[in-house]
């Protein structure tokens, strides 16, 4: 169960606030793309914790070409012949990048195995594996964060509900999301285990009270600014040039290319 409701942070004080995270968070873009760093933002927790929300309101304003969000699909034949992370070691980012993972590794220690799409044998493994891997990219230089979102189970029911009576999110739910609230306690098991062989002094986790979206965004964001040391980086200096003047260039007819049609001249 997530912690002790708090009261509504009001609107205002939440699009004012996330502002200026996000200033800061285009700073801290420019610092790694400066500098060189690496850093790799790990999202988990339930589904409708509010993971893809927040990672949403984190690369709002982010370079694409600087911060990038993979979102894996399910593994092809080859790829689950392979070691498992190596898939993932494909998407870390490179010197000057940022990589925010939509669901991660971790997906072994949860969906993975509460449903049986791996054997015993393989979760296991992935527990031992995990911390040496996580220690790997850490001394190699990566900054890795890890943030788990949780949600009470009242609270994913009812963003299920609204999901479902939504159209316009409907298609965020599957019948996997379904099944996970008749395996809520297995769910919880996992999350234990996990926590027990991957919380490491390299790279902990941290967790993130997500029953109110507004604050649980807020927070994440603002730790993880806190947690990286960045400094603002001179920004590169631009001048806009004046227009040259015309040449004696001429516009085709329009009746030669074809407009989409007004349909804002009816509304």
């Amino acid at each position: 169960m997530a912690g002790k409701k708090s009261a509504a942070l009001p609107r205002k004080v939440y699009e004012a606030e996330l502002l200026r995270l996000q200033t800061e968070l285009v700073k801290l873009q420019e610092w790694v793309r400066a500098t060189g760093a690496r850093l790799v933002v790990v999202f988990e927790g339930r589904d409708a914790a509010g993971k893809g929300g927040t990672i949403k309101r984190v690369s709002e304003h982010l370079n694409p070409r600087v911060a990038r969000v993979p979102a894996l699909p399910r593994p092809t034949e080859r790829e689950r012949g392979q070691w498992y992370f190596q898939r993932y070691v494909e998407h870390l980012p490179t010197a000057g990048e940022i990589v925010l993972f939509d669901r991660s590794w971790y997906n072994r220690a949860g969906v993975e195995h509460v449903m049986g799409f791996c054997t015993q044998e393989e979760y296991r493994l992935f527990l031992r594996q995990c911390p040496l891997y996580e220690r790997m990219l850490v001394e190699d230089g990566i900054l890795l964060r890890k943030y788990w979102f949780s949600v009470s189970d009242t609270e994913q029911q009812d963003r299920f509900r609204r999901r479902l009576d939504d159209p316009l999110r409907r298609w965020k739910l599957s019948p996997m999301d379904l099944e996970s609230i008749t395996r809520w306690e297995a769910y919880s098991r996992a999350k234990d285990d996990m926590m027990v062989h991957t919380d490491i002094q390299e790279a902990p986790w941290y967790v993130v009270e997500s029953d109110d979206k507004r604050r649980s965004r807020l927070n994440m964001i603002a730790h993880l600014l806190d947690s990286v040391p960045y400094d603002e980086a001179e920004p590169q200096v631009l001048l806009l040039p004046e227009r040259p003047p015309s040449t004696g260039y001429e516009r085709p007819p329009r009746d030669l290319q074809t407009y989409v049609p007004d349909h804002t001249a009816g509304l």
